[in-house]
């Protein structure tokens, strides 16, 4: 068969890669055009050898209906005669282009939503941010889009307004629609709308107030109960637990809700729990600091990763439970992380905590190995704290309140 004969299926694949790669560039207006295939172009000795596959091709491209201009070229051969084959197929524009791939439909929609956009904030067309959101423009359905427009010109009305973001007056607007992916193309869109290069955080760029960062506390020790009235669980904002008169003289942070629940009792000590990669916001507790910190988290990349964030509010902070020995005992517990952390260095980890993160991300002992830390069995969890509290603290001072000789926690 004739070497580099494109049939229709084959340009249209070859059409159907281009427009993956360049679509968004063509929806501000770049590209060439027309632009053109190149079909294929034989040479009369093998035609001559397969005559049959040359038949096909010029067979497939007289039904061709697909878009596009078909340019047909005359061949006068020496042997064969006069033959009339395909030569190209030239694309006017980008809109003719997406009807050859089957796309004529987002393609029209993202294209009149662009121009209306940027006839309503010329800004945008000067930017990348708008055509990068090709999908937002293309698949958006009405109401959503007519919920985005109507935000966008609310930010621009009112850039300084200080309100939180469910108290904006824009019809249908609630948190759940302007999830984490609309956000962030809201703070693309009005990053280009101001002509700026660089990222900004969504509720500084549009100028609302951010919800206060909520924090779930417990007081493990009678004594520090006692002194804010008994209260022994609590959540509140950050700045708020900042301003308790506290006096603990150990913090214990843990990564997931049950296990800060179920700790026990535990003179001078107070416990943070479900924090996750926000546990840097503990640098704003005053009392917090120059007391003995433990961190015992989840023995996979992101519970690293919360760790080594965690030193840069508490430097001092040693780690419990997150070791090899540890991950290797429970091997039958062992459940899978889907999603890795994407960084490979943590820098404040210690040697023997980015040995056992590297191997994690290494798959040295399987595939996505974690060990989530409230299936450590009890006990050996509590045996486990108990000796970490007592590598700084002698035994008599180790600090924990039995009931009849046990770990079990004492009654608020």
């Amino acid at each position: 068969m004739p070497k580099k004969l494109l049939f229709p299926e084959d340009a249209r694949a070859w059409l159907r890669r281009r427009f993956d790669h360049q679509h968004r560039r063509w929806l501000s207006g770049g590209g060439t055009w027309p632009l053109s295939v190149t079909l294929g172009n034989p040479a009369e000795k093998l035609v001559a050898e397969d005559p049959g596959s040359v038949r096909g091709w010029v067979e497939a491209w007289s039904q061709y209906r697909g878009g596009g201009e078909l340019l047909w070229v005359e061949r006068q051969w020496p042997h064969l005669g006069e033959q009339r084959l395909p030569e190209r197929l030239s694309l006017p524009s980008a809109l003719e282009l997406a009807q050859v791939v089957g796309e004529t439909v987002r393609y029209q929609r993202a294209a009149e939503r662009y121009a209306r956009l940027v006839q309503t904030w010329p800004a945008l067309q000067t930017t990348a941010q708008l055509a990068r959101h090709f999908e937002v423009l293309a698949d958006y359905p009405e109401q959503d889009f007519r919920r985005l427009w109507a935000l966008l010109t609310w930010l621009v009305e009112h850039p300084s307004s200080g309100l939180y973001l469910r108290q904006l007056p824009v019809e249908g607007m609630d948190t759940k629609w302007i999830d984490s992916k609309r956000r962030a193309v809201v703070t693309d869109l009005v990053q280009g709308m101001r002509q700026m290069a660089s990222a900004s955080d969504f509720y500084d760029l549009c100028g609302l107030r951010r919800a206060p960062h909520r924090v779930r506390l417990r007081l493990l020790c009678p004594r520090l109960r006692e002194s804010i009235g008994g209260l022994g669980d609590i959540e509140a904002p950050i700045d708020q637990l900042a301003h308790l008169r506290l006096t603990p003289e150990r913090v214990i942070i843990v990564e997931n809700l049950e296990t800060g629940i179920a700790l026990p009792d535990l003179a001078g000590s107070v416990a943070f729990m479900k924090l996750g990669h926000a546990v840097s916001v503990l640098a704003a507790i005053p009392w917090l600091q120059n007391i003995e910190a433990l961190y015992w988290g989840d023995i996979d990349t992101h519970g690293f990763a919360i760790l080594d964030r965690a030193r840069t509010a508490l430097p001092r902070l040693r780690s419990v439970l997150m070791d090899e020995a540890t991950l290797l005992a429970q091997r039958a517990l062992w459940g899978q992380e889907q999603t890795p952390y994407p960084e490979a260095d943590l820098p404040r980890l210690t040697p023997n905590e980015h040995a056992v993160f590297d191997g994690l991300r290494a798959n040295v002992w399987g595939q996505g190995v974690r060990l989530e830390q409230e299936r450590i069995p009890w006990p050996a969890a509590m045996a486990a704290l108990r000796e970490a509290l007592q590598f700084r603290f002698p035994e008599q001072h180790s600090g924990f309140l039995t009931v009849h000789g046990s770990d079990k926690p004492t009654s608020n």
